[in-house]
């Protein structure tokens, strides 16, 4: 097996893991179960990752956490928000 092709099936799976939990948040607004340093630290490791992609001209790593990157966003910007 090509590791770009597992490497692809992990980032799927482990973006779309986070996808519900993602779109929950966005459409309640409820951030008081979920940890502020947490989540700062999880998305500055996501952005972290996503350049380590894009060094190393990964298409799985630079996609996956750039959906990533961008839910973490929002959600962070929710809890910054909305406490």
């Amino acid at each position: 097996m090509n590791p770009e092709w597992l490497g692809a099936a992990a980032a799927t799976l482990t973006t779309l893991s986070f996808v519900p939990q993602a779109v929950k948040t966005i459409r309640t607004r409820e951030t008081h179960g979920i940890s502020l340093l947490m989540y700062v630290a999880f998305t500055i490791g996501v952005a972290l990752w996503f350049c380590y992609g894009v060094a190393l001209g990964s298409w799985p790593m630079i996609a996956s956490n750039a959906i990533t990157f961008v839910l973490a966003s929002v959600i962070l910007a929710l809890k910054l928000r909305h406490g």
